[in-house]
């Protein structure tokens, strides 16, 4: 069993036509709204990094970009402009989850590329978590002159719709699939042999604890669309216990698919039970390995 500190990351895209100074667009689709006063922009887009997204929904720990293509109205000085990105995520109740007062830093090299490009880069992942919905604003400011752009979104995070998850008695805050090799959250079920991937349990609570620590089992099982086995751990944890604060903390069983010839879809099941009570959670995700 390996744990792993996980830093994640969110995705969101959107496709909307920036607006001349001083006026306001909104997009029927996603509900985007961006809004300039001395700055404009031909073109502001959320994406997954390369494609278009025309959607506020998504999967916890899936990346998105907001693009800003095209802006101008900067004051140039030697050719140079010199932009600010405030970066701003809040909860229903308009807490700060998320806050970067300039994602441009100092800015004091200034930017010399034609046409413009500014992006903004998100994980939706924790402190983001699923089953919420959040809004981002993004604030641009001209640091020559007093030129300002700003958009705004309303966005929900699901939890992986290919993750099933039975549980007795036992609470946890978010389950999900991370690949090592990639360094992303797994939104879909696609899969690579010989990756690395972590079924991750955060915020586990709901098992006997004496000592501030737990004494549990954790099994893993992989069978493909025959039935055969292809992968068979018992107890991953044995006689060894595990400390309450990890717990809570993240618990990160991983396995990893071998060979070239699988017949898919694969099932995996990770089942962690109490050897002190009959609590017990077990996720359960089919993956195609190719």
């Amino acid at each position: 069993m390996k744990y792993k500190m996980l830093v994640f990351t969110l995705s969101l895209s959107c496709l909307l036509s920036c607006q001349t100074n001083k006026t306001v667009k909104k997009d029927l689709v996603t509900g985007l709204i961006s809004q300039g006063n001395g700055i404009s922009c031909q073109e502001v887009n959320l994406s997954d990094g390369n494609s278009s997204l025309q959607r506020n929904t998504f999967v916890y720990g899936e990346k998105f970009h907001l693009n800003f293509n095209n802006i101008s109205g900067f004051k140039k000085v030697n050719n140079l402009v010199f932009p600010g990105m405030e970066l701003l995520v809040t909860g229903q109740k308009g807490d700060t989850i998320m806050h970067n007062p300039d994602l441009y830093g100092d800015g004091s090299s200034g930017i010399d590329i034609s046409p413009l490009l500014l992006q903004a880069k998100i994980t939706a992942a924790n402190p983001i978590h699923s089953n919420g919905t959040y809004t981002l604003n993004v604030n641009i400011w001209d640091k020559k002159s007093k030129g300002t752009f700003k958009s705004e979104i309303d966005f929900t995070v699901t939890p992986n719709k290919h993750l099933e998850i039975e549980n007795n008695s036992v609470l946890y805050d978010e389950i999900y699939l991370f690949s090592k090799e990639r360094k992303s959250v797994i939104t879909d079920n696609q899969a690579k042999f010989n990756e690395n991937i972590y079924m991750i349990f955060e915020g586990l609570e709901g098992f006997k604890i004496e000592d501030g620590k737990a004494n549990l089992g954790l099994s893993i099982m992989g069978t493909d669309s025959k039935g055969e086995i292809i992968l068979n751990e018992v107890d991953l944890v044995g006689d060894s216990t595990i400390e309450v604060n990890e717990l809570k903390n993240r618990l990160s069983p991983n396995f990893i698919f071998s060979g070239s010839n699988i017949e898919n879809p694969v099932t995996c099941e990770i089942t962690i039970w109490d050897k002190k009570s009959e609590s017990r959670i077990k996720a359960t995700v089919e993956l195609s390995i190719k």
